[in-house]
């Protein structure tokens, strides 16, 4: 069975380029009928926060997410430290106790010399006298996970075969001086422990993959199929996350974005499928694979948003959204008929309902208001219904021998006080005749 992970760092809020990431690896599972787990990256206690862990919980809930299983890397410490003694005891993992000060000379040396600035493994070398001078000097050992150094080949479900040569890297520090782990080798033993079968992640962690790979061959393990996608950027190519405070899942929430808008272009964006008004998450799985993910740039840009909300707000029946239009008052289907072409975010129903209950300012020219008059005392009498407003400017028309613009906007202007707006034919009778006797005067 499938079984895929997101694994976000509650150090922040999760904005639209992380909503991809944790779409897609929702989106598989689904797809599949696997296991979607939240697995919360917190070993780092100095910027691990419980409010972005709630808000990340909060997030992927508004996105439409229910994690099968969820775990946090702060309550495995256990598991990572047996997993450390069996890769120091495989010899794996070798102790270095070179300071940033001294590492940072070696690196620059080796660039004035037109060597790769890669870790020497000068630790490898060290006499068990040295190690106990260091260790009396007040040195504590940072780790070394000692690579291969072959080239490490593996099939990308995404881009195909993939090879990432090891030689060219620095044995990768898998453990700091003070104790605390990281990312690279708490995640690989995670991905053992819960028996993860799909990693799907951005395309920047190709290479980590590599290093990755070796881990799991050390501790006994084989690797998961890989999948990396591209990543979102803005029109120009720039990452989004230099951006974060306008495109938080949170402010696309108060702005009044759709989540299924926002889940469908941060998933679809980038991929051979277009962002459609699909009617569910659920569908969206049911269209989606990972072949569909191009290998360029996944560009987003906010009007095409702005454009898909709008259209599955179109597209909403009364029923399935009535309980949020109860908030702006509207219990009547037919309000909700009218108005909804017009909008953009629901909360821009606040904009629209005076032209059904009122106040409105009319807009009357003087030119106009001769005409004004006439159709006031042309205006049919109740019960109204969508026949209406065409039997009135019908009328009109053969009355006054106007026609286009010159019948119609005056018209809008006097019942609306505004040039544009819904069809009145579906606004009139909401609007009721004494309400328009009362604009047209």
């Amino acid at each position: 069975m499938t079984r895929v992970r997101f694994a976000p760092s509650p150090t922040g809020l999760l904005h639209i380029g992380n909503a991809r990431l944790a779409l897609i690896n929702w989106l598989c599972a689904t797809k599949t009928g696997g296991t979607y787990i939240l697995r919360l990256d917190d070993t780092d206690l100095e910027r691990s926060k419980p409010e972005f862990a709630e808000a990340i919980a909060e997030d992927l809930a508004w996105l439409g997410i229910t994690p099968g299983e969820t775990y946090r890397q702060s309550d495995r410490l256990a598991l990572y430290d047996a997993a450390r003694d069996r890769l120091i005891e495989s010899g794996h993992l070798y102790a270095c106790y070179e300071t940033p000060d001294e590492l940072d000379r070696r690196r620059k040396r080796a660039l004035a010399l037109g060597r790769p600035p890669i870790y020497d493994r000068a630790a490898l070398d060290l006499t068990d006298d040295q190690r106990a001078t260091f260790e009396a000097e007040g040195r504590r050992p940072h780790w070394r996970f000692k690579l291969k150094g072959d080239p490490v080949t593996f099939i990308d479900q995404v881009r195909g075969s993939q090879t990432v040569n090891t030689s060219s890297m620095s044995d990768p520090v898998l453990i700091r001086e003070d104790g605390t782990y990281l990312y690279t080798f708490t995640s690989v033993v995670d991905d053992i422990d819960l028996a993860i079968t799909h990693i799907i992640r951005g395309e920047d962690h190709i290479s980590n993959s590599g290093v990755q790979i070796e881990i799991f061959e050390a501790l006994g393990a084989e690797a998961p199929a890989f999948g990396h996608v591209n990543l979102l950027t803005d029109a120009e190519g720039k990452g989004l996350s230099k951006r974060l405070g306008s495109l938080s899942l949170s402010e696309l929430r108060s702005d009044g974005y759709e989540p299924l808008a926002v889940a469908i272009i941060a998933s679809l964006t980038g991929t051979s499928l277009n962002p459609e008004p699909y009617p569910d998450l659920d569908a969206v799985a049911g269209a989606f694979s990972l072949d569909a993910i191009s290998h360029g740039p996944a560009r987003y840009d906010p009007s095409e948003l702005q454009h898909l909300n709008a259209r599955i707000l179109h597209e909403y029946p009364f029923e399935a959204i009535k309980e949020r239009l109860a908030e702006f008052g509207v219990t009547d289907p037919d309000i909700w008929e009218a108005l909804k072409h017009n909008l953009t975010r629901l909360s821009e129903l606040t904009e629209w309902l005076p032209l059904v209950h009122g106040p409105v300012s009319p807009q009357i020219d003087a030119d106009d208001r001769e005409f004004i008059n006439q159709a006031r005392n042309l205006l049919p009498q109740e019960p109204w219904d969508g026949e209406t407003w065409k039997a009135w400017t019908d009328r009109l028309k053969l009355e006054t021998g106007r026609k286009g613009k010159s019948l119609f906007l005056p018209l809008r202007l006097a019942l609306t006080g505004r040039p544009d707006g819904p069809e009145l034919k579906s606004l009139l009778p909401l609007i009721g005749r004494k309400a328009s006797l009362d604009r047209l005067a």
